[in-house]
C-alpha cells in the first residue's frame, strides 16, 4: 500500500536497477511456529498432533465471512485429513504470510502497461519482505488457496513417505482419506507418522489433487468458529482478562485541526473507581476499576478541545464536492477510444448522482487490551492488518517492532475499519503510563464520531447513444475523497499526503461491464475534512450505483426494455449475461414496465459477477418498502457453498442498510449519529424475502464477501421508477429526493 507510481520509477526507465536492487534481498523464510507438546510442524500453515489433531495456520481474520473454515478447508481436503480432528489458530506476524495477493493486484491496477509484469512481481515481493498480512479486498481465498492447496499437498506426500517406508513401498502407492495414511487394506493414522514424516525432505514429483477429490472441497462442512459463537465462548478483545487489569475509556474532539486543551482532572478523580486521567494531544481518557466508571469520569472531566481553523460540517462536506465536480481538476485513469468524437451529432443524456459519507458501525466497537512487561508491550485486538497495528504500537511507544507482540483476534465485524489499529495505540499508551494492563473499549458515539468513513461522493454521468439505441460514448467524472492515500497516511510511518490527490481506487469499479466503444473515466479529488478509508465493496459501493441507475436511464430514453438494452452490450463478460437471464427467470421479470415494482442492476467485481432483482413499492408512510431481492452470482468454484450463500444474504441486507442509511450529517466537525437508532438500519421484522442462487462454475473462485453489496442501492433505485416513475439519484433514497 506504501508503494506509489513514483516508487516503482525511481531509479530509471521500465524498472531500470529494480531488479537489481530486489534481487538483493534475501529471499528465504522459515516458519516461526510455535509447537505444543507432541506437536509436529509440516509447513507455515500446517501442524499435526501425535493425538492426530489437524492445526491449520491461518493468516487471515476471522470476521465472520468464515476464513476460519474455507481456507483450511481447501488443505484439509488437500491433505485428506478428517474434518473433525481440524483446529485452527492464527498466524504469527511472519512474510510468510504477507497477502501479496491483494498487494499485486492493486499494483497491476496502477501501473502503466509496460510496467505492468515487474511492477506487479515488485509489489508482491515488498508485501512478503514487509511482512504485509491484510485481510481485505475479498482476497482470503483468491489469494491463499493455491497456498493452501500446496500445504496440503506436501504434508501429504510427507505422510505418504513416512507409511512407505515402514511398509517398505513406494510413496506413489499411497493415499490419504480421513486422517489416515491408506495403501490397499493397509491404514496408519496421521498422529502415529506425523513426528517422522514432519522430519523428512519432501519428494519430487508432488502433484495437486483435484478440487473435492479430499471429500471437502465443494461441500457445505460444519463451520469452525460457529460453535464457540452460538455458546458464548468465542473470545473477543472484550473479552480478555489479565490480572491486575483494569479499564479505559476515551474522548475525541471535533474533526479538524484540534488538539485537547484542558480537562476537569479533579472531577474526574471524585468518580468512584477512578484510577488515572491520560491527556494526549488528541484525545483524553480515563482509567477506572470498571468501564462504567471511565466512561462517568470521562463526562466528569469534560475534555476541552480547540480547532484552529473552520469545522468540516454537511454543508462544507456537499460544497467541495460540488465545487470539484463543477470545476476541478481531473485526472483520467480509462480512457478507450475517442469519446469526443462519440458525442457528436449523437443523442445523449447527463445527469449527475451522489453518494453520502458511509459508517461502518460494526457490531463491535474498537477495543485493544494492552499489557507492559519490562520493555516489551503485548497487545491483543481485533485486526485486519497485524504487522501495521505492530508497527504503529512501536512508532507510539518508541520501542522496535520487536519489542510489540500483537495478538489477533475474532473480529466482532470489520468491513475495512479494523485494518487501523486507534485503540490499540491508545490502550498500549496508556498500559505505559499506568503500569497496569488495560482495556480499552470505544463508546458507540466515538466509534462513529471517529470512524473512518466511507468517501462521500458525486458523479456527473454522461453517454450519448446510437442509431439502434445502443450506447457509443460513455464519461464518468467522479468528485471523491482520496481514501486510500487518507488510509496510507495514518497507517504507514512517512505514508505521504492524506490530501486531494487523484487514485485509480476512488473510481475502482467505474468501468462499465458493457462493450462500449468509447469510454472516460475520470476521478475529481477532494478534500472534505473528514477521514475516509476503506468500508465494504470500497469504491464499488458507489460506483455501480452510479453506473447501473445510469444504465437504467440510458434504457429508458432509448425506448428499450432494461434486460434486453443490458444484454446487447454483454457480449465480451457472458458470466455476467449468464448472471441476468438466471436472476430474470428467477425473479419473474416484468419488463421494467412503468407502474410495475422491479429493478435491475448487475456488477463484476473481485473477480466475481452478480446480478440482481429487486421488487419494492412505497408505502401509505411514503417510505420506500423492499419486499423481495432475488441474486444470481457467479463467484467461480466454490469452496463452500453455505458461506457463499450467508455472505451473499449478509451483502444484501448491508447494501439496503447503505441504500437507506449507514451515514451521518456533520455538525461543527461532530457527527449528528450517536448510536444505532440513528443510521435507519434495516430490522428484522422488515427485511425483504431474499433468494439466492449459486451459478456452477469451473472458473477459479472469486470473492464473495463484498460483491452483493455494490447492485442493492441502483436496483432498489430502479424498481421506485418502475413503481412511480421518480427517478431517485441520490442516496438515502426517499422519495421526494433527488
Amino acid at each position: 500500500m506504501a508503494i506509489s507510481r513514483r516508487n516503482f520509477l525511481v531509479g530509471g526507465g521500465a524498472g531500470a536497477g529494480l531488479l537489481l536492487a530486489w534481487g538483493l534481498w534475501p529471499r528465504s523464510y522459515r516458519p516461526n511456529l510455535v509447537a505444543s507438546p507432541g506437536e509436529a510442524i509440516f509447513n507455515a500453515f500446517l501442524k499435526i498432533g501425535e493425538d492426530g489433531h489437524v492445526a491449520v495456520v491461518v493468516p487471515q481474520a476471522e470476521m465472520g465471512q468464515g476464513v476460519w473454515t474455507s481456507l483450511p478447508q481447501v488443505l484439509a481436503d488437500e491433505l485428506g485429513a478428517d474434518w473433525r480432528t481440524i483446529a485452527v489458530e492464527p498466524a504469527p506476524i511472519s512474510p510468510l504470510y504477507a497477502n501479496d495477493f491483494l498487494i499485486g493486484e492493486a499494483a497491476q491496477g496502477m501501473l502503466p502497461d509496460l510496467l505492468k509484469g515487474v511492477g506487479g512481481w515488485a509489489a508482491r515481493q515488498y508485501a512478503i519482505r514487509s511482512a504485509l498480512m491484510v485481510t481485505g479486498g475479498s482476497s482470503s481465498i483468491r489469494g491463499f488457496e493455491t497456498r493452501f492447496r500446496e500445504a496440503g499437498a506436501v504434508a501429504r506426500a510427507l505422510l505418504c513417505t513416512a507409511a512407505a517406508k515402514r511398509w517398505d513401498a513406494d510413496w506413489r502407492a499411497c493415499d490419504t482419506a480421513a486422517g489416515f495414511v491408506t495403501r490397499g487394506e493397509d491404514r496408519l493414522r496421521f498422529g502415529e507418522l506425523a513426528a517422522e514424516a514432519a522430519s523428512l525432505d519432501a519428494p519430487g514429483g508432488v502433484a495437486l489433487r483435484a478440487p473435492g477429490a479430499g471429500g471437502l472441497s465443494g461441500r457445505s462442512v460444519p463451520r469452525i468458529d460457529l460453535p464457540s459463537k452460538v455458546d458464548g465462548s468465542a473470545r473477543y478483545a472484550g473479552d480478555v482478562r489479565l490480572p491486575d487489569m483494569v479499564f479505559a475509556a476515551v474522548r475525541h474532539g471535533p474533526h479538524g485541526a484540534t488538539r485537547l486543551t484542558g480537562v476537569d482532572k479533579a472531577a474526574a478523580e471524585k468518580v468512584p473507581g477512578v484510577i488515572a486521567v491520560v491527556q494526549n494531544p488528541g484525545w483524553a481518557g480515563a482509567v477506572a476499576t470498571n468501564g462504567w466508571a471511565a466512561e462517568r469520569a470521562l463526562d466528569a472531566m469534560r475534555p476541552r478541545f480547540t480547532t484552529d481553523g473552520p469545522f468540516p460540517d454537511s454543508d462544507s462536506i456537499d460544497q467541495a464536492l460540488n465545487a470539484a465536480l463543477d470545476g476541478g481538476e481531473a485526472t483520467r485513469f480509462v480512457a478507450i477510444g475517442d469519446v469526443d468524437a462519440a458525442f457528436v451529432g449523437k443523442q445523449g443524456l447527463k445527469v449527475d448522482y451522489s453518494v453520502p459519507l458511509a459508517v461502518h458501525a460494526a457490531m463491535e466497537p474498537l477495543a485493544a487490551t494492552a499489557r507492559l512487561i519490562g520493555d516489551r508491550m503485548e497487545v491483543w485486538m481485533p485486526t485486519q492488518a497485524p504487522g501495521l497495528a505492530r508497527a504503529a504500537v512501536a512508532r507510539a511507544l518508541d520501542m522496535s517492532e520487536g519489542q510489540v507482540t500483537i495478538y489477533p483476534m475474532l473480529v466482532g465485524g470489520g468491513f475495512g475499519r479494523k485494518i487501523e489499529n486507534d485503540a490499540a495505540v491508545q490502550a498500549a499508551i496508556i498500559a505505559r503510563e499506568v503500569r497496569r494492563p488495560v482495556q480499552l473499549t470505544w463508546s458507540r458515539r466515538d466509534d462513529i464520531q471517529q470512524d473512518r468513513f466511507r468517501p462521500a461522493a458525486r458523479a456527473r454521468m454522461a453517454a450519448a447513444l446510437g442509431e439502434r439505441g445502443e450506447v457509443v460514448g460513455w464519461q464518468a467524472r467522479i468528485a471523491a475523497p482520496a481514501a486510500m492515500a487518507s488510509m496510507q497516511s495514518r497507517l504507514m510511518a512517512g505514508g505521504g499526503d492524506p490530501g486531494a490527490k487523484a487514485e485509480l481506487s476512488a473510481v475502482e469499479g467505474a468501468l462499465p461491464p458493457y462493450a462500449i466503444p468509447a469510454i472516460a473515466i475520470d476521478h475529481l479529488p477532494v478534500d472534505i475534512g473528514i477521514p475516509t478509508g476503506i468500508w465494504r465493496s470500497v469504491a464499488n459501493s458507489y460506483t455501480a450505483f452510479f453506473t447501473e441507475c445510469f444504465i437504467d436511464e440510458l434504457a429508458r430514453s432509448a425506448g428499450i426494455e432494461p434486460l434486453s438494452f443490458r444484454m446487447q452490450m454483454l457480449g465480451g463478460n457472458p458470466r455476467l449475461a449468464h448472471c441476468l437471464t438466471t436472476v430474470t427467470a428467477m425473479g419473474g421479470w416484468d419488463g421494467g414496465m412503468p407502474g410495475g415494482n422491479q429493478g435491475l442492476a448487475c456488477h463484476s467485481s473481485f473477480g466475481s459477477h452478480v446480478a440482481m432483482l429487486v421488487e419494492a413499492h412505497v408505502g401509505e408512510d411514503q417510505r420506500i418498502v423492499v419486499d423481495r431481492v432475488a441474486a444470481a452470482v457467479d463467484c467461480g468454484r466454490i469452496i463452500h457453498p453455505d458461506i457463499v450463500l450467508q455472505q451473499i444474504e449478509g451483502g444484501i441486507v448491508w447494501g439496503l442498510a447503505a441504500a437507506f442509511g449507514a451515514t451521518t450529517g456533520f455538525a461543527r466537525g461532530m457527527a449528528e449519529a450517536r448510536n444505532f437508532d440513528a443510521l435507519n438500519l434495516p430490522l428484522l421484522a422488515g427485511t425483504p424475502d431474499i433468494r439466492v442462487e449459486l451459478i456452477p462454475s469451473k472458473e477459479a473462485p472469486g470473492g464473495v464477501g463484498e460483491i452483493a453489496v455494490p447492485p442493492v442501492a441502483p436496483a432498489v433505485a430502479n424498481a421506485i421508477f418502475a413503481a412511480t416513475g421518480q427517478r431517485l439519484r441520490s442516496l438515502p433514497l426517499a422519495i421526494g429526493g433527488q
